[in-house]
């Protein structure tokens, strides 16, 4: 549906995230994969959604002056944040181990910003999804690492795997956004712009 309606555009997604560019796919839209290699560094004075919401537009800053009249640039990021802290990815097994024992037996937020930029303007959309996990057990932080290996993942866990059945008790808000993309904003804000 929205594919016919952008034909007169191209959407040009810079992410290397198989879950974004699966979302990209399963909403029937047309793109290209871009990447550029940006170093992830926000001020420090920065909380929450504006993290995302920085770093974000510092990837489709990179585009600067690259970008064709018809052109869509799609950037995003997403953190989980909790205890007034951003977590991102792990940097190993036993930081994957602390940052799962931290979300267990709480509440957490999954903050993904989403930046268009086009040659004339960029515009900023973010969402927030609380989410619940139950107590988590060593063993079954272990086994998920394990077979599992989330380290590409903010948090250290993918809502679509075996943690998330087992783990997850309650959601409030996006469910595609906690795998990093709110699928139902970034279609909306599309079909504004077709």
């Amino acid at each position: 549906m929205l594919r016919n309606q952008l034909k007169k555009y191209h959407l040009i997604l810079a992410s290397g995230s198989p879950r974004r560019q699966q979302f990209f796919k399963d909403l029937d839209l047309d793109f290209e994969i871009r990447l550029k290699d940006i170093e992830e560094i926000y001020p420090p004075e920065l909380n929450g959604h504006e993290i995302t919401d920085y770093l974000a537009q510092l990837k489709a800053s990179s585009f600067e002056g690259e970008l064709l009249e018809n052109e869509i640039l799609i950037t995003s990021d997403t953190i989980v944040w909790h205890n007034n802290q951003a977590l991102g990815k792990p940097k190993d097994k036993q930081n994957a181990f602390e940052i799962l024992k931290s979300l267990s037996n709480a509440i957490h937020e999954v903050i993904t910003s989403v930046c268009f930029k086009t040659k004339e303007k960029t515009a900023v959309l973010h969402e927030i999804t609380k989410v619940t996990f139950n107590t988590l057990s060593d063993e079954a932080i272990l086994y998920y690492i394990d077979n599992f290996e989330p380290y590409d993942k903010a948090g250290a866990y993918g809502i679509q795997e075996w943690i998330g059945f087992v783990g997850v008790s309650k959601i409030e808000g996006s469910y595609a956004n906690v795998m990093g993309m709110p699928t139902d904003k970034v279609y909306g804000y599309l079909s504004k712009l077709a």
